[in-house]
Parts: C-alpha cells; structure tokens; sequence
C-alpha cells in the first residue's frame, strides 16, 4: 500500500521547515585569496565603534575566543595583524503573515480533515492577514588588516535582528563571531 502525501502537504512541510531558517543571521566572509594566513600568529584590536557600549566588550571577547581555539595570540600592540569593528542598527520593514483558519482539509486521502473528503471540500488554506512592521537590524563588520601593510587580508559580516533581550544580544553575537570565523584561517590556494 502507499501512502500518498498531497502537494498541499508537502508544501507546508518544507515551510514549516523553511521558516527558521529564514529568521536566522545572516553571515559572510572574504577575504585576499592571494595572501598565507600561516604567516599570521598574533594580533592586536584597532578601532572598535559599536552603537551599544556593552556589545563592545561582547565583541571583542567572542573574537578573543574564536581566535585563541586557532592558535593565534593577543598582543597590546604589534600584533601582526589589526583587528577592527563597526556596527550599524538601522530600522527595517519585516512581513509578518497569520493564518487566522487553516481551512477545512487537504481533499481525497490524508490531511487535516482525516481520509475521505476532509471536510466542506478539497484544499483551501483559510484566511491570511499579512502585516508590516519595522524592526531594528545590526550590520556588524569585523575587518583584519595585515599590520605592517595597512592591506585587507580579511573581512566578516553579520546581519540579524536585535532584541529587547540583551542575553537574546549576547547570545547572538557569540553565535555570528563562531559561524564568521568557523573555517578560519583561510587555506591558501
């Protein structure tokens, strides 16, 4: 016997699934393809501007962790390399869309409404209200300059919603920083 899974179905599988996923940070990195991160064992901070004092610190230890885990080392000046960070909040538009009735079934087979019919009739979703709203997003952007040089070796992006929470903050950034700098240094070529 098989048992047949409606397109309807399936599509509000991979959605459901989909869903988190498309909430989730964003990040990216470059970096010079032609530069040998072996060479590079030490650094030191450069300028850090962030718009909220507390993530300054934030910042700067979630880095300190990643880096240390590969072997590199602080130094308070000298290092080989210069890290630098910025940050951005800026308000944007976010879509957000309530199913207020799921209908009444998938049709013919399984679904919502049981085998058989499923209900009044086949498919339908209900009722949708989608609505807009503006929600506060960080662009942080940690750059790695080759000290001696002044020259971009690397650079990092993240971008994610920020929370009334600052444990919500916290946790986030600790996340961005170890997703940014998971396959650091980069291999040469």
């Amino acid at each position: 016997m098989r048992l047949r899974v409606p397109m309807a179905g399936l599509a509000c599988a991979l959605l459901l699934i989909a869903v988190p996923f498309a909430s989730a940070d964003q990040v990216r990195a470059d970096w010079n393809h032609h530069v040998n991160f072996a060479q590079f064992h030490t650094y030191s901070w450069g300028k850090v501007r962030v718009n909220d004092p507390f993530n300054q610190r934030r910042i700067e230890n979630a880095v300190n962790a990643q880096l240390q885990k590969k072997g590199w080392k602080e130094v308070p000046s000298g290092g080989q390399v210069t890290i630098c960070v910025t940050d951005h909040v800026r308000s944007e538009k976010q879509l957000e869309t309530y199913y207020n009735d799921m209908g009444s079934g998938w049709g013919m087979g399984w679904g919502w409404g049981g085998w058989g019919w499923g209900g009044m009739g086949p498919g339908g979703f209900g009722e949708s209200t989608t609505k807009t709203k503006q929600v506060p997003v960080d662009h942080m952007v940690i750059d790695m300059f080759n000290a001696q040089n002044k020259k971009l070796l690397w650079r990092g992006i993240s971008r994610g919603e920020v929370h009334n929470n600052p444990n919500k903050n916290r946790k986030m950034i600790s996340q961005d920083v170890g997703k940014l700098l998971y396959s650091f240094p980069p291999k040469s070529k």
